[in-house]
């Protein structure tokens, strides 16, 4: 049960916020990528797997720790554990900014990823934001994370001609930090729930998660979506250089209409998606458009025109998918444990982003560099047989009904009835404000057994 309603200024603060810190995080994160294969061939003991490796490291540690990390979110609070994860962040920025050797650029790429707060982030946005809110803020979300990645390739090649790679890992400590402040004097403190689930243990939670059939299908859509973007720039920056003659420090030129473009273009996708509740084709089409791009990433790339229609369609597509996919598992998962099920996901997310960099370097090391495009697009059409068996997801929206005074026994009590009504998805007090927070389909809602239970505890 949560303790303080959803304002309009405290949603806007949540939003902003928490955006800005995810911005941060993932612009120091994307600003090698489109240098990071050329670059790390000057490091001692470099080969195709190893740089492959380094690219994806931090994907090891984040799928490890984002689980755990969500848990904790969950016990001690959100607040706590982003500060933490940003400290870890920053210190693996600056072992891998005084690496001389690939395996210690690794080790700090590794320990970057130990602050993996991708799940509680997410959490803290799902905890401060109404239900029927919540798409529009994951898009602001993936819009700026998007922003992010456009300003880093375009950024990524100039900075490396200034400050070299180890420059970058220092400024991205200091991103880190700027983070940590933004946590400290920004974000609202968000509600605290009161357990409805206290004989499960966190495995007995994590299992009921891991059994969600809908949820998992997601969670492999995260998964693929990241390998895929990581396994691609294992060999783009290296194909523009050796084929389209451009050098690290002008590939920006090429990046930017593209990314530009194609983030302006997932907007009306969203929009349709979500007002017109077509949510599930909109996602199925995304997919199927990462799979053509993919094929003619492949097959067609004679001329720079070729590689910029195909990666157009793949970053709108890329940019659609990250928007819509993390605010269908915030609506599935339940209140009590959204850091938990969001730890899942952002597991899944970051393990995309390991395997992805990491078989790419097998792939490009066995056969040509082409052949990860026609490894990505197999990857592709795998989601592709998952996703057609998707439901497609109900129209929820958020009720709240002033209470009187309870006590927390009565809210427990209450919070169970209000549970078992038909049509309510999920329901929360607010008792520090005498609020019931209901999440409910409205299609299929039983109004009546709603009133007849909360009668006696409504507030006029």
């Amino acid at each position: 049960m949560v303790k303080s309603p959803h304002s309009l200024r405290h949603e806007a603060q949540a939003i902003v916020s928490l955006s800005a810190i995810f911005a941060f995080r993932m612009l120091g994160l994307f600003l090698i990528l489109p240098i990071f294969a050329v670059a790390a061939l000057q490091y001692t003991d470099a080969t195709p797997q190893l740089i492959g490796l380094g690219l994806g490291a931090y994907g090891l540690t984040q799928a490890l720790l984002q689980l755990p990390f969500g848990l904790l979110s969950d016990r001690f609070g959100r607040k706590r554990i982003i500060i933490a994860g940003l400290c870890l962040f920053a210190l693996g920025s600056l072992c891998a900014a005084f690496a001389t050797t690939i395996q210690g650029l690794i080790f700090g790429r590794f320990l970057q990823g130990a602050g993996a707060i991708g799940s509680t982030i997410m959490a803290t946005l799902t905890d401060l934001t109404k239900v029927e809110n919540r798409t529009k803020a994951m898009a602001v979300i993936g819009l700026t994370v998007g922003v992010s990645f456009s300003i880093a390739m375009v950024l990524g090649p100039i900075l490396y001609q200034q400050i070299q790679l180890p420059g970058i890992f220092i400024l991205t400590a200091a991103l880190a930090i700027t983070g940590i402040a933004i946590t400290l004097g920004v974000v609202p403190t968000p509600p605290k729930l009161i357990q409805q689930y206290d004989q499960k243990n966190a495995w007995q939670v994590i299992k009921g998660i891991l059994r969600n059939k809908e949820l998992m299908r997601l969670n492999l859509g995260i998964f693929t979506s990241h390998a895929l973007l990581t396994a691609c720039f294992t060999v783009l920056p290296r194909l523009l250089t050796q084929q389209a003659n451009f050098t690290l420090g002008t590939q920006w030129h090429f990046y930017l209409p593209i990314l530009g473009g194609a983030f302006i273009a997932m907007l009306p996708f969203i929009i349709i998606a979500e007002k017109y509740q077509q949510m599930k084709p909109m996602l199925i089409g995304a997919i199927i458009t990462l799979l053509l791009s993919l094929c003619s990433l492949s097959l067609w790339h004679s001329t720079l025109w070729h590689y910029a229609i195909a990666l157009f369609a793949f970053f709108t597509a890329f940019s659609f998918l990250e928007a819509t996919l993390p605010s269908l598992v915030s609506k599935i998962a339940p209140a009590n444990h959204k850091g938990t099920t969001m730890g899942v996901f952002s597991s899944c997310q970051f393990m995309g982003i390991f395997c992805g960099g990491t078989a790419a370097g097998v792939v490009q090391s066995i056969w040509a560099m082409d052949t990860v495009f026609i490894f990505c697009a197999i990857l592709t059409t795998v989601w592709l047989l998952f996703a057609f068996k998707m439901r497609p997801p109900a129209d929820l929206k958020t009720r709240l009904i002033p209470l009187t005074t309870l006590d927390c026994a009565q809210a427990q009590i209450l919070t169970q009835q209000l549970n078992m009504i038909k049509g309510v998805v999920e329901a929360s007090i607010l008792l520090d404000d005498g609020i019931a927070y209901l999440k409910v389909n409205n299609t299929i809602l039983d109004k009546s057994a709603l009133q007849t239970v909360t009668q006696a505890f409504v507030r006029e």
